[in-house]
């Protein structure tokens, strides 16, 4: 029996058209170049060969490339204002009031980030928690610990909780503990992933009830 509703934050709780998780990336790599002394194209791609067997670019720089100043990062991907492209948002508030069960957010961004875009959209009493990558130690998803220390918080075993990303890898990571997830695709960014799926988050209410 489903008994909590596990969220992750950007490009899942907003649509990806919106273009925020895309600048959450692009000052990301703006950071990343800088750290390595490198264009921000070789940041690129060296972050797509080595940094995919990690669960966050952050985990990979301070396991591969020394890096040690965790919360200057944070500032510089996640500033203050970051927030702009984001407005309130009735039709979410809507989807997540249909779905009976208490819920909180999954992150692997820090929780001053996940604040400021929960009150943008106006849904932060929705919430009951945010088990943010602090929370797990800078070591969050797709590593089973950062799920069970979620669900663990949260009073449920795996199998209780539903949860919903928008990466294939995150969604995967929750299913192969055997849980329930579904992958939030709402432009079809992910037409080869043979994974549960949902086109957006009105859809969950039926599905889990």
């Amino acid at each position: 029996m489903i008994r909590f509703a596990l969220f992750d934050l950007d490009d899942t709780l907003y649509h990806h058209a919106i273009g925020m998780g895309e600048e959450i990336v692009r000052r990301m790599n703006d950071y990343v170049a800088r750290y390595l002394g490198l264009t921000f194209d070789e940041t690129v791609e060296l972050r797509r060969k080595e940094a995919v067997k990690y669960g966050t670019t952050l985990e990979w720089l301070r396991a591969e490339k020394g890096f040690a100043d965790v919360e200057e990062y944070f500032a510089a991907v996640h500033p203050e204002g970051e927030e702009h492209l984001l407005g309130e948002d009735p039709e979410l508030a809507r989807a997540l009031d249909a779905i009976a069960l208490p819920k909180a957010v999954l992150t692997n961004s820090p929780s001053e980030h996940a604040e400021r875009v929960l009150a943008r959209l106006g849904v932060a009493d929705r919430f009951e928690a945010i088990y943010d990558i602090r929370f797990n130690g800078l070591r969050g998803k797709p590593w089973p610990d950062a799920y069970h220390r979620a669900c663990a918080a949260s009073g449920v075993a795996i199998d209780e909780a539903v949860f919903v990303d928008d990466l294939p890898k995150y969604v995967r990571g929750f299913l192969d503990l055997g849980g329930k997830a579904f992958l939030i695709d709402e432009t079809g960014r992910f037409p080869a992933e043979d994974l549960p799926r949902i086109g957006s988050l009105a859809e969950l209410a039926r599905l889990v009830h």
